[in-house]
Order: C-alpha cells, then structure tokens, then sequence
C-alpha cells in the first residue's frame, strides 16, 4: 500500500509567544489550553515536515496514572513512532492528535479529551469510564524533540489490575512507588523528569 502522510493538530509559536512562553512545566491550563484549542488558532499539518519545524508546535496529550501511591511507568520500545525516545523511561502515555479527530474540534474541550482517550486507548486497555484531566502544560525547547511538541499533561486514577498494554511500544509496564521512579529519573524521557519534578501540582487535582 502507499504510505499515506499522517496529519497532525498543531499552532503557531506565534500564538505561544503571545500568550507568554515558558520553559518546563506550567499549570496555568485555563490560560493556554482553550485558546490553543480553539479552532482559528489551530491547524492540521503532514508529521514529517511539521517534525522539522519549530515555528509550529505539535499538541501532545500525555497521560500519568496512578493508584493514588503509585504510578504507572513503562520503558519504550523499538516500535516507538518517535525513534529519539526509544529505550527511555516514562509515566505519560499519548501521542499526537490526527485530522481522524478534526470534525470533533468544533465543541472544544471536550472534543480534544474524546481524541486524546481514543489515543491512549490504543496502547493501553483501561477498565471503566475515560476521566483523566488535564492538569499541566509541558514545553521544553531545550532539545530537538522538545521544541515543536507541546504537552497537555493529564492525571488518571486507576489501579494496576484495570490497566493493560495494547502496544508493542509499551514495554516493562508497572506501577511504581513515586522513591522508586526518583531513582530512576535519569533513565527518563524529559517530560517525564518534569512531570516527576511537579507530582505536587499534578497530584492534588
């Protein structure tokens, strides 16, 4: 079959620069995520020159979850779609939101969480009803992959026996006590370290 070009949601860095850059984890939602998500301010491009360029940014939905002690951290594999992320550790699940979701856009908000459980769904089976909640803002322009994505971060409460991996890329999956995941911060994929740098504000929603 011919390989068919993925589009992807994205928004100008313009509209970022606007509504006030910032460097790592911010929990200001209500400020950034309507107006990023409304749709004169958004637009779908093809992945692979959106990838290359930084005066666009990608919207990622990244999903924590936890028991409420623990959290879910997995470690991904070779099959991961963004190959500078292999064989790192991390606690958020997600991916990029497709022009699949594009006629939802219309109704906002909710629109954006129906995507973002269809694509954590994908790699995770997760009993009862989709209730994550966004929660916090990631955006590291420090490193290559970090400066055309932009992270919706999300928290999920769910025990271990009601969570299943779906995908070859989720591998080693296990819930893990917040000292252990410390200890292994350096083996994690960045906004993973700053989601584990900011479990307070994360965790108190």
């Amino acid at each position: 079959m011919p390989f068919t070009e993925e589009n992807i949601l994205v928004f100008p860095r313009s509209l970022f620069e606007r509504l006030g850059v910032f460097q790592g984890f911010s929990a200001e939602v209500s400020r950034y995520l309507p107006v990023i998500l409304d749709g004169k301010n958004n637009c779908f491009l093809p992945r692979t020159p959106a990838e290359m360029d930084p005066s666009y940014k990608q919207i990622i939905p990244y999903v924590v979850i936890t028991d409420g002690e623990n959290i879910l951290h997995y470690v991904r594999g070779k099959k991961a779609g963004e190959q500078r992320l292999v064989a790192k550790g991390s606690i958020g699940i997600g991916g990029h939101i497709n022009d699949e979701d594009h006629s939802l856009f219309a109704s906002g908000l909710q629109a954006f969480q129906d995507a973002v459980a269809r694509e954590v769904r994908e790699e995770l089976t997760i009993e009862g009803t989709f209730d994550a909640v966004p929660v916090g803002l990631i955006n590291d322009d420090s490193t290559e992959v970090g400066s055309v994505h932009f992270g919706v971060v999300h928290v999920m409460r769910r025990r271990a026996d009601q969570v299943r991996k779906n995908e070859q890329v989720i591998t080693q999956i296990e819930f893990l006590p917040v000292e252990q995941l410390k200890a292994r911060r350096d083996q994690m994929e960045t906004w993973s370290q700053l989601c584990l740098d900011n479990l307070p504000a994360l965790l108190r929603h």
